[in-house]
């Protein structure tokens, strides 16, 4: 969810399907994050407005500028222009940095291989010789694969904006344990798409909306945010767990995914499984138009950090702004390897980044050169997110715990981006071929 987009993000849709590999040295690549002092501690989940523990005033993150360059008015890539970057020898790639990119396009290559590319910049073909030799490449020799074989691409100007999000951990339990526990709900069995019988069938195009039949047999739209919460699913939908606290949940379902934590120690994976139709609101979008975010006396930081500190310091109208956004999201417990972004395959932390898929390919590489270092380096396109749109726009995971909250929730960069396309992309894209 972090980043300072919290007005805007939606949770991804990694609706499931199970991971796909090419055959090669899984486990040791997933090792090597930790071999080499990475924070491999857990995948991801949407970042914006996101928290796992009550904000502390003290330590508040410094101002940050939450505006995104304007969206790019091309359609995908190859229309807004693509042009050839400096080599990849020329960036300096490091071996660490290098070595986890290798990791997750192992991972993402039988998607990459298979996806339709809505951004026109290659075809599944292009990227076989990288796929197929990137599974016995030697780790240590990371960089030199990534020389062999790409060339680096500029789309449009270049010019790129990055935010961050990460996966939260909050504190939930199998069982309710007090009458403030919030249930988690799974996918509900009669959430279906349908056209209301008042909508005229000339007008029944694209796709229909969600929502339900009700007793009499007529097409009703689901439940919203503050019809959920008075207990309009209770009992008649499957619940995975309970979250102990409605403010760190709100702000889970944003993210998208996360962790719940039991009393006894246990820890409950959940992934986005589906929405119940209704439309996502940004509160932080609300709060600035009301004026409680800025720098000025008596408002807020415009971070997440800024806005569950209001919503905890306002219990009546901070329940009352969450209620504002009428989607609430459906979840899956998650077994094995963590949540999974977009492109199906499992995010990592430092190296796994969301993007617009028509300007980027999920499962290239991306190379950033921004103002926040942490943000710098080379990563890989595995996720998307409903404000993450347009060239050069992307959303940089940060794993779990406290330090990725406090990265993800301050992350606001800018600076240029490279897109690391199979050699002669680009003099095929310019020669019209």
């Amino acid at each position: 969810m972090g980043r300072a987009s919290w007005d805007w993000r939606v949770p991804f849709g990694a609706s499931g399907g199970e991971i796909i590999r090419l055959p090669g040295p899984d486990a040791k690549l997933h090792n090597f994050k930790s071999l080499l002092g990475g924070a491999f501690t857990g995948m991801a989940a949407l970042a914006a407005l996101t928290g796992c523990a009550v904000i502390p005033k003290s330590s508040p993150p410094g101002p940050i500028n939450t505006s995104p360059p304007p969206v790019s008015t091309a359609a995908n890539a190859s229309l807004a222009g693509v042009t050839r970057g400096p080599s990849v020898g020329a960036l300096g790639l490091g071996r660490t940095d290098a070595g986890e990119a290798l990791s997750g396009f192992i991972e993402s290559c039988p998607q990459l291989l298979r996806r339709d590319d809505g951004s026109g910049l290659a075809y599944g073909a292009d990227w076989r010789p990288a796929c197929e030799a990137a599974i016995g490449w030697p780790v240590s020799d990371a960089p030199r694969f990534f020389q062999t074989h790409f060339e680096t691409a500029r789309i449009g100007d270049g010019s790129a904006f990055a935010t961050g999000y990460f996966e939260p951990e909050i504190a939930g339990s199998r069982t309710r344990r007090s009458a403030s526990d919030v249930p988690v709900y799974a996918m509900p069995d009669d959430l279906v798409r349908a056209w209301p019988a008042d909508v005229p069938a000339a007008e029944r195009t694209g796709r229909a909306p969600l929502g339900r039949y009700d007793a009499n047999g007529n097409f009703e739209l689901y439940p919203d945010r503050a019809a959920i919460e008075d207990g309009a699913l209770e009992g008649r939908v499957p619940v995975i767990a309970y979250a102990a606290d409605p403010v760190e949940f709100f702000f889970l379902q944003i993210q998208g995914s996360g962790r719940l934590r039991t009393p006894q120690g246990e820890v409950i994976r959940i992934g986005y499984a589906g929405q119940n139709g209704r439309g996502y609101t940004g509160i932080g979008g609300v709060m600035r138009e009301r004026g409680l975010l800025g720098d000025g006396p008596g408002q807020y930081a415009g971070s997440m950090q800024g806005i569950m500190a209001y919503i905890r310091e306002n219990p009546r109208d901070g329940a009352d702004l969450m209620r504002l956004n009428k989607s609430w999201i459906f979840f899956r417990e998650l077994t094995g390897d963590g949540p999974l972004g977009a492109l199906g395959v499992p995010v990592r932390r430092e190296s796994s980044v969301a993007a617009d898929p028509a300007f980027v390919p999920l499962g290239a590489p991306v190379w950033l050169d921004m103002d926040r270092g942490e943000a710098d380096g080379l990563w890989i396109a595995q996720d998307t997110g409903g404000a993450i749109k347009g060239a050069n726009r992307f959303d940089t995971f940060w794993g779990a715990g406290e330090d990725a909250r406090r990265i993800a929730g301050g992350m606001s960069a800018r600076g240029t981006a490279l897109l690391f396309l199979p050699k002669g992309t680009v003099e095929r894209l310019n020669s019209g071929q």
